[in-house]
């Protein structure tokens, strides 16, 4: 079966290219042995899914095996670029998506109220969707208590770690910030020159956001009183960041992380982050949970690794005086327009997908968190089973907007390159350039 993704250029129509995904006679499918269909196997159907991947073929796979029940229909996907500008004009066109992305940050937001104003309500009883195999830190109730979104993956920040080096240097891996710091000394003084490697960006999956930021959304949600400062720009709200930036100035300091080699090294956040851990001389490397995706594919395009492979892990960067902390975060969410023209299949599929099976079948082969309870889909993730509450933060312990979490990423940057002194940065809060 023949399979592309049509990129759909921006435009105020956001005209919908399909990706046609037909499910004809289609054979060989997994079948879940938790859904039972509830029409008959001989329903045609045509639905639209739109979101923001180029690439998704784990998506792809739950089609074929839902095809595996509904074999006499046609499912398509359409990545739309520019999605923040596209997808209101494309649900308001003539040939609306049955299932749309939205991410957390697009809720509050007045230009992506029609995405949830159009959401079908996912559980409603009568539509028998198992949200209950859903984790409940990623669930997603609004505060009527009515579920608008399934997530469909999650993520965290945390770091790459190459556990064969470890295991020669007679190494655990560190637990908390005292600990990291004295397994850094150990790596260095056995030749590894910058024990942490990392993006020097201001990206979200940068060295200042991916080591502070767990920590200081953990001082919001022990606090939420100062959450409105902060998302009113206050300058007097700077003061929630001191402890985490103080922690991140301690951790330049320690000589734990090489911020000139990872600049030199380092050219972007996602695909040289990678290529560089793969190098295999890098015993940690920060990074988010979305560019540990991209890890599976880019093995065999790495000659170093395909040369000399190792075995690397998932682990929450130990940031904090007894552990570091997860981020137990949602990556994308699927949403049903409950206007949709086929709403009995659209809800049929979700259903289908809404299982620990299929979702974590999906993130297995995105590489991707899984959303249910069984972290053990994916080795890579092991060490996030039975992390401990008290150092964990759910997405939704803090409502901190995008303009916030701007100013603490500019400020993580500042401090990381000495560009502000902690001070500086606590001070300057609501006014730090973030372009």
């Amino acid at each position: 079966m023949k399979k592309s993704i049509k990129r759909i250029i921006s435009a105020a129509c956001a005209a919908m290219m399909l990706l046609a995904v037909p499910g004809c006679g289609q054979t060989g499918g997994e079948v879940s042995k938790e859904f039972t269909p509830r029409y008959s196997t001989e329903t045609e159907y045509k639905l639209t899914i739109a979101g923001t991947y180029s690439n998704f073929e784990s998506l792809e796979s739950a089609f074929e095996r839902f095809y595996a029940y509904y074999p006499n229909g046609e499912i398509q996907y359409v990545y739309l670029d520019d999605y923040r500008n596209t997808i209101i004009p494309a649900l308001a066109g003539q040939e609306p998506p049955d299932i749309y992305v939205v991410q957390p940050w697009m809720y509050g937001d007045d230009q992506f109220a029609p995405l949830f104003d159009g959401a079908e309500v996912l559980s409603d009883p009568e539509l028998d969707i198992n949200l209950d195999c859903i984790r409940s830190g990623v669930r997603w109730e609004m505060d009527n208590g009515e579920i608008l979104a399934l997530p469909v993956f999650a993520t965290s920040y945390g770091m790459l770690v190459n556990m064969d080096i470890f295991e020669k240097e007679n190494l655990e891996v560190p637990e908390n910030f005292d600990e990291l710091v004295d397994t850094c000394e150990k790596l260095k003084a056995a030749g590894y020159e910058s024990p942490v490697m990392g993006a020097n960006t201001t990206t979200t999956p940068g060295i200042g956001y991916t080591f502070a930021y767990p920590m200081f959304a953990k001082t919001v949600k022990d606090d939420r009183s100062v959450e409105d400062g902060l998302n009113n720009l206050d300058p007097a709200a700077g003061e929630a960041m001191r402890d985490s930036l103080t922690r991140l100035k301690e951790f330049i300091d320690a000589g734990c992380i090489d911020v000139e080699k990872c600049s030199a090294e380092i050219e972007d956040d996602y695909n040289s982050v990678i290529m560089r851990f793969f190098e295999g001389d890098v015993p940690m490397m920060l990074c988010s949970g979305d560019v540990v995706s991209g890890t599976k594919k880019r093995e065999s395009t790495s000659e170093a690794f395909s040369a000399n492979p190792f075995r690397y892990d998932f682990y929450v960067a130990p940031s904090g005086d007894e552990s570091g902390y997860y981020m137990d975060s949602v990556s994308i969410l699927f949403s049903v327009n409950k206007n949709s023209e086929n709403l009995d299949m659209t809800n049929e599929f979700i259903r289908f997908l809404t299982s620990e099976d299929q979702l974590g079948l999906m993130a297995q082969e995105k590489r991707l968190i899984n959303p249910t309870d069984d972290y053990s889909i994916d080795e890579i993730y092991s060490s996030l089973s039975g992390f401990s509450e008290d150092c964990t933060v759910n997405f939704r312990d803090t409502e901190l907007l995008d303009t916030t979490v701007k100013q603490f990423r500019a400020a993580a940057f500042a401090v990381v390159n000495g560009e502000m002194t902690v001070d500086e940065a606590v001070a300057g809060y609501g006014t730090i350039p973030t372009d």
